[in-house]
């Protein structure tokens, strides 16, 4: 069985083949976002804990969480399940996956680490690869660098260098940063107050107009019923002038 083993502090990731099925036993029976101790993997190992993020079984078919079977299984998917990408608008497919729990049947498990031990693990834990793109949004940023608020974001994004193409030469380097998101600026506040405004206006406006309403509809109701009560009036003096007559 191989193992992909991933540091996210480091962004490192390495692929390690065990031969030994003694070495990988203690995943056996496992289930997904389990964590497991890898200390059977050696002695280099001694304190590390793994957590299992997923693998594949030896034709390749992809474990999914939730489905409690260490076998394969066939499943009805949609939109918003894990494995399955809709091609079309309401589309449905029946997919072949692997279940949750680890057996000897799978040909990669992919594991995490989430607390190091005290030895380093060359390729992994040793060396760190430099992140190509950084967050984009402004809680995250201030999280990776421990902002307040009063700091300006702008100074903190990560830019990525532009290499400049065969045959030509730029001048000063170029950079590239992606746009911040929920970034609060004068513009934005303006904006919002000018929205607010718009609201405002928009709620007298209709209560002005639901008043004129209810003022126009209760003018008619009185005429209805003053016109209502002039044609009862008629009518039952006309009934007393023919009682009259007829006497």
């Amino acid at each position: 069985m191989k193992l992909n083993i991933s540091y996210p502090a480091t962004g490192c990731q390495k692929l390690l083949n065990i031969e030994d099925e003694l070495r990988v036993r203690p995943f056996y029976d496992k289930r997904m976002a389990a964590e497991v101790p890898a200390d059977c993997l050696g002695d280099e190992w001694k304190g590390y804990v793994v957590r299992i993020s997923g693998g594949n079984d030896k034709e390749g078919f992809a474990m999914k969480q939730g489905v409690l079977t260490n076998g394969r299984v066939r499943l009805l998917l949609s939109k918003g399940h894990s494995l399955y990408r809709p091609r079309r608008d309401g589309e449905r497919k029946r997919k072949s996956v692997h279940g949750c729990i680890v057996d000897s049947n799978l040909s990669v498990l992919n594991l995490v680490i989430v607390k190091k031990g005290e030895n380093e693990i060359p390729g992994l834990t040793d060396k760190t690869i430099p992140r190509r793109l950084g967050p984009k949004r402004v809680g995250k940023i201030r999280k990776l660098y421990n902002l307040s608020k009063e700091d300006d974001v702008r100074q903190y994004v990560i830019r990525r260098p532009i290499q400049p193409k065969e045959g030509k030469v730029h001048k000063r380097p170029k950079f590239k940063a992606p746009k911040i998101q929920r970034l609060i600026t004068p513009q934005r506040l303006q904006r919002k107050r000018h929205l607010l405004a718009l609201k405002k206006r928009w709620g007298e406006k209709s209560r002005a107009e639901a008043a004129e309403y209810a003022k126009l509809l209760a003018q008619r109701t009185k005429e209805a019923r003053e016109k209502k009560q002039e044609k009862r009036r008629l009518s039952s003096k006309k009934s007393s002038s023919t009682s009259t007559s007829s006497q």
